[in-house]
């Protein structure tokens, strides 16, 4: 099942995409894909397709999660992408987060903040948590997941690596978590330790990857995140980048005004945003 969410901001409807590509509102069947619905996706099972709206037009695509409580990133969680950076491989996941504030539409602009010159880009794989829970167990985590999307877990890198304190200032401004374009629910979309992601700058390849590649996979992060905190229904999970990001370039190469970024992940989709001044 594919669901999402579509409408200008602040007036989003949820909706539900059929297998000949049309949404398909249900908003008389659910008032939004929230963490409600995310702690018990199985209400939907039984709704019957056809007998549900279809939209007409061309509505913008939200992210389809509202109501997130923690966008959650894993760093250097590709040993290709590590090497590229310069870094070691992490002995246990690297945590950060990114603010709510960051997330936004699949196609929304990437907005550069005032005084950036590193911003850059991150194709990954977001987790999207159903039940939740904390001190899950590794083999029980992925029961945990409601579905999967893409996620550009976009990074200014100044601001995250050459400032004082975490990276989360280098994560979370306006715009920097373009999610969707739609949620997969976890039984569509099957092992997630198997699926390509990429990432194309004006029309030039620059991310390709696969999330057999990753150091740690989407069972262990689950786990490893629940032992320091609850993993709420809604909460977001960024997996982490394949190589290719513009800080690994030589020389380095970042985002400017009237770059287009066109980025997925297998059985998920894809984005596109155009890049622009705060």
């Amino acid at each position: 099942m594919k669901l999402l969410r579509y409408g200008d901001a602040g007036q989003e409807k949820p909706g539900l995409l059929d297998i000949d590509g049309n949404i398909r509102d249900l908003s008389g069947i659910v008032d939004d894909i929230d963490p409600k619905l995310l702690s018990d996706i199985s209400i939907l099972n039984n709704v019957n397709i056809a007998n549900l709206s279809v939209v007409s037009g061309e509505p913008r695509i939200a992210a389809p999660v509202s109501g997130v409580g923690k966008v959650i990133g894993i760093g250097l969680n590709y040993s290709d992408h590590a090497e590229e950076a310069g870094m070691d491989v992490p002995s246990e996941p690297i945590m950060f987060m990114k603010a709510t504030s960051s997330i936004c539409g699949p196609n929304d602009p990437v907005i550069i903040p005032r005084g950036s010159e590193k911003t850059d880009w991150e194709v990954e794989l977001g987790v999207i948590i159903g039940k939740g829970g904390k001190y899950i167990e590794e083999e029980d985590a992925l029961d945990a997941v409601a579905g999967y999307c893409v996620i550009n877990d976009v990074s200014e890198r100044a601001f995250q690596i050459e400032r004082q304190g975490t990276w989360d200032k280098g994560k979370s401004a306006d715009h920097f978590c373009p999610m969707g374009p739609w949620l997969v629910t976890a039984d569509e979309f099957g092992d997630p330790q198997n699926k390509d992601l990429w990432l194309d700058l004006n029309g030039k390849v620059t991310q390709r990857g696969n999330t057999n590649k990753m150091v740690y996979g989407v069972a262990h992060v689950v786990s490893y995140l629940s032992q320091f905190m609850t993993l709420h229904p809604g909460d977001v999970i960024a997996t982490g980048t394949p190589p290719g990001v513009g800080m690994g370039m030589k020389p380095p190469l970042f985002l400017k005004t009237g770059d287009v970024l066109e980025l997925g992940v297998e059985g998920l989709g894809r984005q596109r945003q155009a890049v622009i001044a705060d």
